[in-house]
Formats: structure tokens, sequence, C-alpha cells
């Protein structure tokens, strides 16, 4: 990482690392990423959201060790709000698409307007 890039970092008193897991790290941007979070580590708030429980976190991270420093460092002095259930942006999805015809090309549809 540039030193410009670690000195905006460390002027930050957020860091948001919003859908972690989403698609897995390479080593080094496991590495990275840990001492991203290290140096943020009782100094400064991080939240994370992520759709894996922590016990699948190394399918992220590829490395066990790094893993548990990394979720210890996370979970010490943290609030965890864990929420179970399906997915809005599906279940919203899901809503409008009962309200939608998706036509392929070519196919006509009826307008139940038309009168």
């Amino acid at each position: 990482m540039k030193a410009q890039s670690q000195q905006d970092l460390r002027k930050c008193e957020l860091l948001i690392l919003d859908e972690l897991g989403f698609v897995p790290f390479h080593q080094d941007g496991s590495e990275l990423l840990f001492n991203v979070i290290a140096d943020c580590y009782e100094r400064r708030s991080v939240i994370v959201t992520s759709n894996l429980e922590f016990g699948q976190w190394n399918q992220i991270f590829g490395d066990n060790r790094l893993t548990a420093a990394l979720i210890d460092r996370l979970v010490h002095h943290s609030h965890i709000l864990a929420f179970t259930g399906d997915s809005i942006r599906l279940r919203q999805a899901m809503e409008r698409s009962e309200h939608v015809m998706i036509a392929t090309p070519g196919q006509t549809t009826a307008n139940s307007d038309s009168g």
C-alpha cells in the first residue's frame, strides 16, 4: 500500500468494510487488510458487514492464523449485530417481479388497460 494511502486511512475516524467475503482475498490482500485492521485496533472505529459467519471467514482469507487474529481484533470491544432471515433485497425484487411481466424479444404481451 502506498504511504499516502496509509496516511489517509490513519486520518479517518471510521472505516467501513461492506460485504466482506463477497470476493475472496489473495494472500497479499489478506495480509494488507490484516495490517489495516491491526492499525485501527483500539484507535479507530470499524464497521464490517458480511453475510458469512465468523466460522466461514477462513474461506475469505485462506489462512487460519491470520483469520483468527483478524477476528480477534475486530470482536474485542465490539458490538455484534447478527441478522437472520431472508435478504431484504431478494424479497423486494420478488415483490416487484409479481407486478412486472418480462417479455422476451419478439414476444407480444397483452395490456389489460387497453379497452
